[in-house]
């Protein structure tokens, strides 16, 4: 008998030790864990990165992440792999990188002293990575909230790092890039709100929440959008949940905004500040907007924040990544295959 136990007892030292190796290996294969050798090794007082970076004549770039996060392996192996946005960044800014979920202790711009996720908090970071570009006296004054493919990220490096915000509007640059590989189209539906656009809670026909979908013909993640994620029955599903207008970013089509101010497509998109298309703007039945997505998302992640808002989750839960955690737990323990980079 105490043979067995010793047994049994060496078995599950066994089945310990194979756990943590592989938890190791998962850390290992991790591209999150990797940063590159020449990100900023900060004590996270940020004035005193601000003013170093100052001196240097740079400014300084907080990168959000968590581990396992697909978009932001996207971000260290296509941006920062390639070696002239690598030089680009270093050339212009000191990055900082910030856990999302982390323990360590930051102190923030105003000298106070908080944890790496109270401070993801404080900044409104709903999606990794979440870049902020903070100027000479800390004040955020660019950020990206999500994933850029390089030919835009490479915009944003020239705009923040040559100081343009003050001269410019971000999405003025990207209207003078050559246009991208696309179809061309406009991804018009049937479905959709019709001219004319009043956007009004009252004067939609649905009377429901209300998605508004920022594109632009020459857009190859728009085309993705529409001819790959809302054709798939999960999104068809919940895409039935809202009144949905489609606007490109650029044109002068006339509007009523949710709010009832009269304007076009472009100067709407201009004072919502967007800066990526596609993008996905919410608002409720009152015409408030609720949320946003501003960055390249994959099936999984476009179903979950449709769901986020269709439901109300928003409104009980702030952080859309413990929703997205959630969601994916959920599915996964009623059988449904979760696979967030499809």
């Amino acid at each position: 008998m105490p043979r067995l136990a010793a047994i049994l007892r060496l078995v599950s030292l066994l089945g310990l030790l194979h756990a943590g190796l592989a938890a190791a290996q998962a850390l290992e294969d991790d591209p999150t864990q990797h940063t590159p050798p020449w990100f900023k090794n900060s004590f996270l007082d940020l004035r005193e990165d601000v003013a170093d970076a100052a001196s240097e004549g740079k400014r300084v770039m907080l990168y959000f992440y968590q581990h396992g996060c697909p978009y932001c392996a996207r971000l260290l192996e296509d941006n920062f792999g390639q070696q002239v946005l690598a030089d680009k960044t270093q050339r212009y800014f000191d990055v900082i990188a910030i856990n999302m979920w982390g323990d360590r202790e930051v102190t923030d711009l105003q000298g106070q002293a908080v944890s790496e996720k109270q401070f993801a908090v404080d900044m409104r970071v709903q999606f990794t990575p979440t870049l902020l570009f903070l100027n000479e006296q800390g004040e955020v004054v660019f950020r990206i909230n999500g994933y850029y493919p390089p030919h835009k990220f490479d915009v944003a490096l020239d705009y923040v790092g040559k100081k343009m915000e003050g001269e410019t509007s971000f999405s003025a640059l990207l209207e003078k890039l050559e246009p991208e590989a696309s179809s061309g189209v406009l991804h018009q539906d049937a479905a959709y709100l019709q001219p004319p656009y009043q956007l009004q809670g009252r004067d939609r026909r649905g009377g429901k929440p209300l998605l508004v979908l920022f594109e632009q013909r020459n857009c190859s993640a728009c085309d993705e959008l529409h001819l790959d994620t809302f054709k798939r029955p999960e999104t068809r599903e919940l895409l039935q949940g809202y009144d949905i207008a489609l606007f490109d970013t650029w044109s002068r089509t006339p509007l009523v905004t949710p709010q009832g101010k009269q304007t076009t497509a472009r100067d709407w998109a201009r004072d919502l500040g967007i800066q990526y298309t596609p993008s996905m703007v919410f608002f409720d039945r009152e015409g408030r907007e609720v949320f946003r997505t501003e960055g390249y998302l994959w099936a999984f992640h476009v179903q979950t924040a449709l769901d986020y808002v269709a439901s109300g989750a928003y409104r009980t839960q702030p952080e859309f990544q413990r929703y997205l955690s959630a969601r994916a737990d959920e599915l996964r323990a009623r059988g449904v295959e979760v696979d967030i980079t499809r």
